[in-house]
């Protein structure tokens, strides 16, 4: 009988650096918007919050590594790698800036603020948990094409374009660090083959940033003051206060659930392409517990599948590397050393590593997709690209005191911004990435029946604002428009289906009989 094994690959070094930074900025990231932005006191967030956040990582971690350790158990192979955990990305801006800034600038209450993110939590965690019983299915019948597609665009736009930027903004560590990824990790002989390549990024990029004057020691002595013991503690009270207030916030929370539980789906195919088949239902039942037990104690922002397994997978990640990160992101908020960690290592050092996931990610899909549907693959990018410029565009004009509304479609339009087609194309792109991909394959490959269900779950999608438009809400704006429009074109794969049919029994009508 095998023996169940958590080992430690050479690999994992370089997986961990990466899963555990990218995390710990999501971390610093949700905690910096809580105190800086929202105005929630710190001690709320310190003590609160970030330890029950670290704890719903770690939870789910423990579950993949124990899902990988029974992958490797059962079919007895060694290169078995973990699904990586982290905390939803976009359900960090999005519980922020739509349900507890809202809350708390109307209320002035941070505990009632929180109480309501807490259910907000809740119906997300209970959407994966409940979609866990058809998670399976839905990934059989969208073709792999698509779901590997909308991770790519998913890796490239929201992994891998913003720290891109971030590289080129301190090219003198960057630079290097990116040139060292190419060699050792896309390259065929590596240089300083002895020294893990994760550990030697992160020696050579904060090597340079100090001699570059990027990192000070007074960043390091006030980094100090974040210093403590955080253990979690149960807030179920807080839970079940926030319950009868919370329905007007939780417009946002299923269209967010949707689009996490596409995120799954999404980040599992990638996984059964690498060669690692987690089950589905396990895996999203998995991220629906861990959710819940954040929220229960104190944590509004759930966790999901993190993107980027195909990424570990070709660094020869194992399973110890999400386990490791995971028991990270528990001790860092527990003590407060988050600040203190990122004022040693620059980020500079390390967001190219994020810029190696998202490009091995979309080149994951490249590798899978047959000739005839590689068209599918830029299809399923526009949703994804006019999502990350209406975030870039929103936050200048907000920056620079002014908005859409105010400067008038018309003007931005006499600029070259079609600012309308952003919030269209851009607003609920997980969703309308996956929509666009089905209708554009099943139109290649000719499976119109198929076509005619995607568009008329398009037409249901817009009615209820969940797709194209900035809310959600039934027939609310231009929602009616694209209803309109889904319709006919799942009217037109219904007509294709007919013509396809007629011409099918006249080719059989014309074939000459046979004579014996």
């Amino acid at each position: 009988m095998n023996r169940i094994k958590l080992e430690w690959k050479r690999g994992d070094w370089a997986a961990y650096f990466g899963l555990m930074t990218n995390n710990l900025t999501n971390l610093l990231t949700m905690m910096g918007l809580l105190i800086f932005v929202v105005g929630i006191p710190k001690e709320i967030v310190y003590g609160r919050i970030a330890p029950a956040f670290g704890l719903a990582v770690l939870v789910a971690s423990i579950f993949y590594a124990w899902f990988a350790m029974q992958m490797a158990k059962q079919t007895g192979r060694t290169d078995v790698t973990a699904l990586p955990s982290g905390p939803s990305a976009p359900s960090i801006f999005t519980v922020t800036f739509l349900v507890l800034m809202p809350v708390y600038q109307q209320t002035r209450d941070a505990d009632f603020a929180i109480q309501i993110g807490l259910v907000w939590c809740f119906v997300e965690a209970l959407i994966l948990a409940g979609g866990s019983f058809l998670g399976e299915t839905i990934r059989k019948m969208i073709p792999r094409t698509v779901l590997l597609s909308c991770l790519s665009g998913l890796g490239l736009l929201l992994l891998a374009m913003n720290p891109m930027l971030q590289a080129f903004e301190a090219p003198t560590v960057s630079f290097i660090v990116l040139l060292l990824i190419f060699i050792n990790w896309f390259g065929k002989k590596p240089i300083f083959a002895r020294i893990p390549t994760g550990l030697l990024l992160l020696i050579a990029g904060t090597a340079l940033a100090w001699i570059s004057g990027l990192q000070s020691p007074e960043a390091i002595k006030a980094s100090m003051s974040s210093f403590g013991f955080n253990p979690p503690e149960v807030h179920v009270d807080s839970f079940l206060q926030g319950l009868p207030h919370a329905l007007p916030y939780l417009a946002s929370a299923v269209p967010l659930g949707l689009a996490n539980y596409i995120f799954d789906l999404e980040n599992i195919e990638s996984a059964h392409a690498a060669g690692d088949e987690y089950n589905t239902r396990k895996v999203m039942l998995a991220n629906g517990l861990s959710s819940m037990l954040g929220c229960l104690m104190g944590n509004p922002f759930p966790v999901t599948v993190y993107v980027g397994h195909a990424g570990w997978k070709a660094m020869g990640a194992s399973i110890g590397y999400t386990l490791a990160s995971g028991v990270t992101m528990f001790l860092v908020p527990l003590f407060g050393l988050g600040a203190f960690m990122l004022a040693i290592i620059p980020m500079t050092a390390i967001v190219p590593i994020l810029v190696f996931i998202g490009v091995v990610t979309a080149n994951q899909v490249v590798r899978e997709t047959p000739k005839i549907e590689v068209p599918v693959i830029f299809i399923c990018l526009f949703p994804w690209i006019a999502n990350w410029a209406l975030t870039i565009v929103n936050s200048v004009m907000g920056a620079a005191g002014t908005s859409a509304a105010k400067l008038g479609s018309d003007l931005l339009h006499s600029k070259g911004v079609y600012y309308d087609g952003l919030v269209h194309l851009g607003n609920g792109a997980p969703l309308a990435s996956m929509l666009w991909g089905c209708i554009a394959i099943f139109a290649i490959i000719n499976k119109p029946l198929r076509g005619a269900v995607a568009a008329a779950c398009g037409a249901l999608l817009s009615l209820f604002g969940v797709i194209h438009s900035p809310m959600v809400g039934i027939a609310e704006g231009t929602s009616l428009m694209f209803v309109l429009a889904y319709l006919m074109v799942s009217g037109v794969f219904v007509l294709k289906h007919f013509l396809d049919s007629r011409e099918a029994v006249t080719d059989t009508a014309q074939e000459p009989t046979k004579t014996t």
